[in-house]
C-alpha cells in the first residue's frame, strides 16, 4: 500500500476544474487496483468571481463580457467542454438561463469538511448540483440541503455559513496559493512538489502518477 498526497485547488463553478478532478478520480482508481494505492486529497480555495454579488449573474452574458467572448465563440466552448465531459461520464447542462455565483459561502464549508474528511464527497455534490441540476450556488440553504446529504450536521454547517472567521480563513488561504504563484485554476500539487495546471488528459495522469508512484514507500 502506498499513500499518494495530492492537493487541488480549484472552484465549483469551473467547468475545467469538474473535467479535470473527474479524470483524476478515473486515474487514482485504475492505479488504487494497480498498485494499492491510497490517495490522501485536500481541496483549497480559489474564487473566480469572489466580488459577485447575491443571486449572481447569467452565465452566457459573464463570459462574453469577462473573456471577451462572441456568442458564437462562447457557444463553441461550451460545447467543448460538454463533449469533453461526456468522455468521463459528466453531463453539463448548460442553459440560457444558467447562472454563475459567488463561491465563497461553498468554500467555507469545504474548507471546514476537511476536518471530518468529507471534502471530497462534498465537492463532488457541489459540482453536480451546478453543472448538472443548476442548484443556485449562493443560497445558504440550497448549500445546507447539499452538505445534509453528504452526511454533514445541518446546526454545524450552518454556524460555518455564518462565521466570518470561516470567511476571513478562505481570503487568507487564497491569498497564500497568490503569493505562492498559482493564477488559475485546476491546479494539482502532488505530493507537495509536482504541479499539474489545467484539466490534464487521463494518459498524462496516469504516467505521472505511475511514475511517481515506484519512487514512493510502501505502508507497513
Amino acid at each position: 500500500m502506498k499513500k499518494l498526497r495530492i492537493d487541488i485547488l480549484s472552484d465549483l463553478v469551473c467547468p475545467w476544474c469538474f473535467i479535470g478532478y473527474t479524470r483524476l478520480e478515473k486515474v487514482l482508481g485504475q492505479l488504487s487496483v494497480d498498485k494499492q494505492l491510497q490517495p490522501e486529497i485536500h481541496w483549497h480555495p480559489f474564487e473566480l468571481n469572489p466580488t459577485l454579488p447575491a443571486g449572481g449573474e447569467v452565465l452566457n452574458q459573464y463570459l462574453q463580457t469577462k473573456y471577451q467572448m462572441t456568442a458564437k465563440q462562447r457557444q463553441l466552448n461550451q460545447q467543448k467542454i460538454t463533449a469533453l465531459g461526456n468522455e468521463v461520464g459528466i453531463d453539463f447542462q448548460f442553459t440560457a438561463d444558467m447562472r454563475i455565483y459567488n463561491t465563497r459561502k461553498a468554500h467555507q464549508l469545504l474548507m471546514w469538511a476537511a476536518r471530518s474528511q468529507q471534502q471530497t464527497p462534498l465537492q463532488k455534490a457541489l459540482f453536480l448540483a451546478y453543472f448538472q441540476e443548476g442548484k443556485v450556488m449562493d443560497d445558504t440553504d440550497t448549500l445546507l440541503d447539499i452538505a445534509v446529504a453528504q452526511g454533514l450536521d445541518r446546526r454545524d454547517c450552518r454556524q460555518v455559513l455564518t462565521d466570518p472567521g470561516w470567511s476571513s480563513a478562505v481570503v487568507q488561504t487564497e491569498k497564500q496559493w497568490l503569493e505562492a504563484g498559482i493564477q488559475a485554476v485546476p491546479a494539482m500539487i502532488i505530493e507537495q512538489h509536482i504541479l499539474l495546471c489545467g484539466a490534464r488528459p487521463v494518459t498524462e495522469l496516469h504516467d505521472t502518477l505511475d511514475g511517481l508512484l515506484d519512487t514512493l514507500p510502501s505502508l507497513h
